[in-house]
């Protein structure tokens, strides 16, 4: 019944928000023009794509799988896409409680109320996932998000490969996805390397191939855009009227910062809250889909790395950051409340204490994520007789998987 309500929630926020979007469609539709063009065309297609557009800030995946839609007419094509792109929410969704479902496997979870946990944050995330993929038609966030919540997914599983092929795709869809990566320390030890080089050589293989196909693509890596006086950037004391050159790599650096010490804390459910907090606060634009990231970081906080039955970082998420644009007029007040969104948040999933769900894993007592090779958790946890020799522990019917 969760899935059923928030398919309509869904749908509802479709019909009402698609008549006016696609704001941002036309990048991601130029893009996949332009890189199936290969040597034909101009010649500022293909491999040269990033050089002679540095505005296409998107990575290739997106631009390869946006090409897709480009047969249609472009109203057709923008429609088909906000489509795909706003089933991909309802999916993140499911894959977040599964992620939590095998996660507290074994730890006597209620799953009656983990489904409640996640009806009510997704009814929260819905809203700003259409922001993201309908009003503004960003494939690029959208693939980015649903690549990250794919290792969640992974992660949860113990699977170093998966986790670091679709770690890599997030990137290979947008690379402000790289705050993500601590991710990869939330798996055992042993299987960090392994990981880190399927992550490593899928990256490569989308990047490598525009930068050594034409040196100027780094400009794009230089592309500056408006300081705006609502940002959180100018709290912090940066006046400057665009991008300064030191804030993309402070970006990457506190993100990754701020995961590997969720991790190290036993917070790992916390990186890509953390990981969308150094974004927003340190970026010097406040698009109202850059708070979708921040809303996949809430969802996945509130539904695996705590056991409260309202999932309230969520609402509270899409009521400051979304709500504020509506209700603060003055944007230097709306940049203290980004600013002090992301230091109260940052501050709580850090640091405040959280209830231990079972057996710490891992050294120096961080907690790791269960890495099973069974099927899924029954319906609520029920100590028990020992099942019969040659039948399936876990055996149920489909509604207690």
């Amino acid at each position: 019944m969760h899935l059923v309500l928030l398919t309509a929630w869904t749908v509802l926020w479709f019909v009402v928000v698609e008549p006016n979007g696609g704001f941002s469609w036309h990048y991601l539709r130029t893009g996949g023009e332009l890189i199936y063009q290969g040597s034909s065309g101009d010649g500022t297609g293909g491999l040269n794509l990033y050089a002679h557009h540095p505005e296409l800030q998107m990575g290739p995946v997106s631009f390869l799988v946006a090409g897709l839609f480009n047969p249609f007419p472009e109203h057709t094509g923008q429609f088909l896409a906000a489509a795909l792109m706003s089933l991909l929410g309802l999916v993140i969704v499911v894959l977040a409680g599964r992620s939590a479902a095998w996660h507290f496997l074994g730890t006597g979870t209620n799953h009656q109320r983990l489904r409640q946990r996640v009806l009510i944050a997704g009814l929260a995330f819905i809203p700003m996932w259409i922001e993201v993929s309908v009003r503004f038609g960003h494939l690029d966030d959208v693939l980015a998000l649903f690549f990250t919540a794919l290792a969640v997914r992974s992660v949860t599983r113990g699977n170093a490969a998966l986790t670091g092929a679709f770690l890599a795709l997030a990137m290979d869809s947008k690379p402000t996805a790289l705050a993500f990566v601590p991710l990869l320390l939330a798996l055992p030890r042993e299987k960090w390397l392994r990981a880190g080089l399927w992550m490593a050589g899928l990256v490569a293989v989308a990047w490598l191939p525009f930068f050594v196909g034409d040196m100027n693509s780094f400009s794009a890596a230089r592309f500056a855009i408006p300081n705006h006086p609502a940002s959180a950037l100018r709290w912090l004391g940066v006046a400057a009227p665009e991008t300064p050159g030191w804030d993309r790599p402070a970006q990457f650096a506190l993100g990754l910062l701020l995961g590997c010490l969720a991790v190290w804390r036993g917070r790992w459910a916390a990186v890509v809250l953390l990981g969308a907090n150094a974004r927003i606060v340190l970026d010097p634009s406040v698009y109202t889909y850059y708070t979708a990231s921040v809303l996949l970081g809430t969802l996945l906080w509130d539904v695996i790395g705590q056991r409260r039955l309202v999932p309230w970082w969520s609402w509270l998420a899409l009521l400051i950051l979304y709500g504020s644009v509506f209700a603060v007029p003055d944007d230097s007040a709306r940049g203290l409340i980004r600013l002090a969104f992301v230091a109260v948040s940052t501050a709580y999933v850090l640091l405040w204490p959280v209830r231990e769900r079972g057996a710490r894993r891992g050294s120096g007592g961080r907690r790791r994520p269960p890495a099973r090779t069974d099927e899924g958790p029954a319906e609520d946890h029920v100590p028990g007789p020992a099942p019969a020799p040659g039948t399936t522990p876990w055996a149920g019917p489909p509604t207690a998987r």
